[in-house]
């Protein structure tokens, strides 16, 4: 899916890391939210609330997973999944451009 229709956006950008890292929320008719955001090359680490599908749309990373021993490449056009109340890093290779669906 390429655009969202029907949303709400939050105004304020979140942004971590130093403006290395940031996203605006969209808010959906059914309660559920997702972010669209952006960040630059480095390595960042993350903690979860809920459980989160996060779909890369353009860039190259590597991400190490809760309970993992080896960092998983992902590239543009690929996903990944995040346990609720977990830790993840990322290595952030090219800009990247992603998309996070927080699930209940």
């Amino acid at each position: 899916m390429s655009e969202f229709n029907n949303v709400s956006v939050v105004k304020k950008a979140n942004v971590y890391f130093g403006g290395n890292v940031s996203s605006r929320t969209l808010r959906f008719a059914d309660g559920s939210s997702k972010t669209l955001g952006f960040m630059l090359p480095g390595e960042y680490t993350f903690n979860t609330g809920a459980a989160e599908v996060m779909d890369i749309i353009d860039g190259e990373l590597e991400v190490l997973l809760p309970g993992a021993e080896q960092w998983q490449a992902v590239k543009g056009g690929e996903s990944f999944d995040v346990p609720a109340h977990a830790q993840f890093t990322v290595k952030i290779h090219t800009a990247t451009d992603y998309c996070c669906s927080f699930l209940s």
